[in-house]
C-alpha cells in the first residue's frame, strides 16, 4: 500500500490541479512555428528581398571616378615641325568622371526578380516539407503517451484487485485456512506492479519529452493530452504536390530568363574629365574635356545556345514530372498500407473483447475459489495476469489502430 501512495505522488499529479490540457493539432501548430527549422522561412524570404532589390539597383546610374597617370616610350610625332605645334609629351595624366545609365535590358531585371522570386517560394515549400514530416514523430511520441498513460491505469487497478484479495487472504492466514506462502505470493506480485509502474512512468516522461522537443514546448508531468480526432474529412494535399507545381514554375521562370538575355540592350553613357592632353592630342596642356552618347548592344546570334538550355530545362521538367508521379505511386502505397493496417486492428480489437469478456467470467469464479481456499494465490495470479494481459493487448491494439489512423490523415495530406 506504501508503495502504491508513492506511485500516485510520483507518477499521477496530473490528478491535481493546474493541469495543461493539449491537442494534437496544437503539436503540429507549435512544430511549424517553433521548430528550429521553421525559422528559415523568414530567413529565405530576408534573401530573397535582398537579392531582388540588388537586381533592381542595376535601373540606377553607374558612376566610376578613374584616374590614369603613364609614361610611353614613344608618342605619335608628325615628320616635320609646324608652327605651334608642340610634340606630345611620354608622360600623360587624366581623370575621368564616367556615368552609365540603363535605359532598356529587354525585361531581364524583372524576368531574373521574377526568377528570384520563384527560387525563394520552391526553398520555402522545401522547408515546409521537412516540417510536415515532423508530424510523424509527433503522432508516435502522442499515442505513445496515452498508450502509458491507459497501461498505468489498468496496472494500478490490477494493484487494487491484488490488494483486495491480500486482505482476505491476510485473514484466511489467521484463520490457519491459508497457508502463509498465498500471501507472500501477492506482497510479490504487488512488487512487480511497482516495478512496473515505476517503468511505465519514466517511458511516459521520456516520450513527453520528445513531444517537447519536437513542439519546443516545455510540458508539465501532469499535462492532459485529449484524444485526437481521427475522422478523416475532405481531400487532402501533400505539401510535396505543391513542391513539385513550384519546381515547374522556377524552371519556366528560367526560360523567360533565357529568352530575355538575346533581346537588344540600350544605355547612355557620359564622362567628363580632366588630363594632358584632352581629346586634342595635339594640345600638350592640361584640359577638361566631356564625352556623351548611347550605346547598343545586341547578340544577334548565340550559336543555338539559348536553344540548348532550353532543351535542358524542358528535360528537367520531365525529370520532375516522374519524381511527381513517384511520389503519387509511393504515397497511395502508403495508403494502401495504412488500410490494411486499420482493419486488420479493427478484426483483432474485436476479438480482444471477446477474449476478454471470457477471462472475466474465468475470474469471477477463480475469486470465489481463492476465498473459499479451493485455489492457491499463485493459479489465481496466473489466471489475474492472463485477464490483464488481454486488457493490455486491447489497449496496444486500440493505440496501433488510432496511431495507424492519424498516419492515414497524415499521409493523405488532411491534418
Amino acid at each position: 500500500m506504501k508503495k502504491l501512495i508513492l506511485y500516485y505522488l510520483i507518477f499521477i499529479p496530473f490528478l491535481g490541479f493546474s493541469q495543461q490540457k493539449i491537442s494534437l493539432k496544437e503539436c503540429y501548430d507549435w512544430a511549424e512555428k517553433n521548430y528550429p527549422l521553421a525559422k528559415q522561412t523568414d530567413l529565405i524570404q530576408q534573401k530573397s528581398t535582398l537579392e531582388i532589390g540588388a537586381l533592381h539597383k542595376a535601373k540606377l546610374p553607374k558612376v566610376d571616378l578613374n584616374a590614369l597617370a603613364t609614361y610611353q616610350s614613344d608618342v605619335i610625332g608628325l615628320p616635320t615641325s609646324l608652327p605651334g605645334i608642340q610634340p606630345i609629351n611620354k608622360d600623360q595624366y587624366r581623370a575621368t568622371l564616367d556615368v552609365n545609365q540603363l535605359i532598356y535590358n529587354g525585361g531581364m531585371i524583372a524576368a531574373n526578380s521574377k526568377l528570384k522570386e520563384a527560387q525563394m517560394q520552391t526553398v520555402q515549400q522545401q522547408v515546409a516539407i521537412n516540417l510536415y514530416q515532423l508530424k510523424s514523430r509527433i503522432n508516435y511520441a502522442y499515442m505513445m503517451i496515452l498508450l502509458f498513460e491507459e497501461q498505468s491505469k489498468l496496472l494500478v487497478a490490477k494493484q487494487n484487485t491484488i490488494n483486495s484479495r491480500l486482505k482476505e487472504v491476510h485473514s484466511g492466514v489467521k484463520n490457519g485456512a491459508n497457508l502463509p506462502a498465498s500471501e507472500q505470493v501477492l506482497e510479490a506480485e504487488l512488487l512487480k506492479l511497482d516495478q512496473a509502474l515505476t517503468e511505465n512512468s519514466f517511458q511516459r516522461a521520456k516520450e513527453l519529452q520528445n513531444l517537447a522537443s519536437l513542439t519546443t514546448i516545455e510540458f508539465a508531468e501532469n499535462t492532459i493530452l485529449e484524444n485526437p480526432s481521427t475522422d478523416v474529412q475532405g481531400a487532402g494535399f501533400r505539401p510535396e504536390l505543391q513542391f513539385f507545381e513550384l519546381q515547374q514554375a522556377q524552371i519556366d521562370a528560367s526560360k523567360e530568363v533565357i529568352s530575355k538575355s538575346n533581346l537588344p540592350k540600350l544605355s547612355a553613357f557620359g564622362q567628363a574629365g580632366y588630363g594632358n592632353p584632352g581629346l586634342n592630342m595635339l594640345d600638350n596642356s592640361f584640359q577638361g574635356f566631356y564625352i556623351v552618347g548611347l550605346k547598343l548592344n545586341w547578340n544577334i546570334f548565340d550559336w543555338n545556345k539559348s536553344r540548348t538550355d532550353n532543351q535542358a530545362l524542358d528535360i528537367a521538367k520531365e525529370i520532375i514530372t516522374t519524381e511527381k508521379d513517384t511520389f503519387e505511386t509511393n504515397n497511395q502505397m502508403q495508403l494502401n498500407d495504412l488500410q490494411s493496417e486499420i482493419a486488420k486492428m479493427e478484426a483483432i480489437i474485436k476479438t480482444d473483447a471477446k477474449i476478454i469478456e471470457i477471462r472475466e467470467k474465468v475470474m469471477n469464479a477463480f475469486d470465489s475459489q481463492l476465498r473459499n481456499g479451493v485455489i492457491t494465490s499463485s493459479e489465481y495470479l496466473t489466471e489475474l495476469n492472463q485477464l490483464y494481459d488481454s486488457k493490455t493487448n486491447q489497449k496496444i491494439h486500440e493505440t496501433q489502430l488510432e496511431l495507424a489512423k492519424i498516419s492515414y490523415q497524415t499521409t493523405l495530406g488532411t491534418n
